[in-house]
């Protein structure tokens, strides 16, 4: 895909110098002490490498530094782990976490540790505090072909305990890397209900696994926000913040799209730019004493949806109606 043609005013050549980091004093200020990022599918998206393809680490920790978010996660179109730190220190962005793919249920523990502690040991080294775990045994979040809303893997009642104390185990890893590991509820996989994501964490141990909380995965995947979070808010050790468009998701419902085709579609964005109130679990977050990361995120093609106009946009609805509250 070729990067979009753009008018390169002063002002966007000036952020494109080197020079160009986050001020402390025009970042984001929650007044609760939660720190703001925003997550890199804005910009690029993993699932579909050629969707946002013309967009560089340099342009997201830009546009970041401009907007005022003080963090992110990698992605996997991230370079080298040494150009990573430089690049985010240069810009005094802070890289917060990373997303692993566990195979536990389909490959053992024993497999799946090698690889999550090269993970940890990456993110440790990025001056990382979180790293993102989901099951991804049968998972179909990424089969273009198969409808994201009727079709997707069940545990049996052994697979149950099989993940939990897996998950428990890779916990004892990222702990020794200075991590906290997040499990993440998602379409498409195992743990996609309110009910799936609530006997995780009743059968993992709350000290070694937490939770992290997706608004939009709750959403649409679970049927509830505020309920699913009350539900679990002892366990939230990381927070997404994503909005959904209602229309577009009765049209994928509709259409029987695949999770990929829905979001390509529109069906996630933005706080402030869909039908959930963020109120609602932004005051329970905060009543809670949760004073960790919230993240921005909104799976969208770079391409229709200008990541910095976003992140703007965003901005904007966090100062103006969760920051009054």
């Amino acid at each position: 895909m070729n990067k979009p043609s753009r008018i390169m005013t002063p002002r966007m050549e000036w952020r494109h110098t080197m020079a160009f980091r986050l001020d402390p004093a025009t970042a984001i200020k929650d007044p609760h002490g939660i720190h703001w990022g925003m997550h890199p599918i804005a910009w690029r998206n993993d699932d579909i490498p050629e969707v946002g393809a013309f967009n560089t680490l340099d342009d997201m920790l830009l546009d970041l530094a401009d907007v005022g978010y003080a963090g992110t996660e990698c992605a996997g179109f991230f370079p080298a782990k040494e150009e990573v730190r430089e690049r985010a220190e240069a810009r005094g962005i802070r890289i917060v976490a990373q997303w692993f793919s566990s195979f536990i249920l389909r490959d053992g523990v024993d497999a799946v540790a090698k690889d999550f502690e090269e993970k940890c040991a990456y993110l440790e080294y990025l001056g990382a505090t979180r790293i993102v775990v989901s099951e991804q045994t049968g998972s179909v979040q990424g089969v273009r072909d198969v409808c994201i809303f009727t079709d997707k893997p069940v545990l049996t009642e052994e697979q149950w305990h099989v993940l939990a104390d897996g998950l428990d185990r890779l916990g004892d890893i990222a702990h020794a890397h200075g991590l906290e590991l997040v499990y993440h509820h998602h379409l498409g996989t195992v743990v996609q209900t309110a009910e799936e994501t609530i006997r995780l964490m009743e059968l993992t141990d709350p000290a070694r696994v937490s939770l992290l909380f997706d608004t939009g995965h709750a959403y649409v995947g679970a049927g509830t926000v505020a309920d699913l979070l009350s539900a679990t808010i002892d366990r939230v050790g990381h927070v997404h913040f994503k909005d959904v468009r209602p229309e577009k998701l009765a049209e994928s419902r509709a259409a029987e799209r695949s999770f990929l085709d829905s979001f390509l579609s529109g069906m996630f964005t933005v706080p402030g730019d869909g039908c959930i109130d963020f109120t609602e679990p932004y005051r329970m977050l905060v009543d809670h004493g949760y004073d960790q990361w919230i993240l921005v995120e909104a799976e969208q093609d770079p391409a229709v949806a200008n990541p910095h106009e976003y992140a703007v946009k965003a901005r904007a609805y966090l100062e103006s109606t969760l920051f009054t509250l």
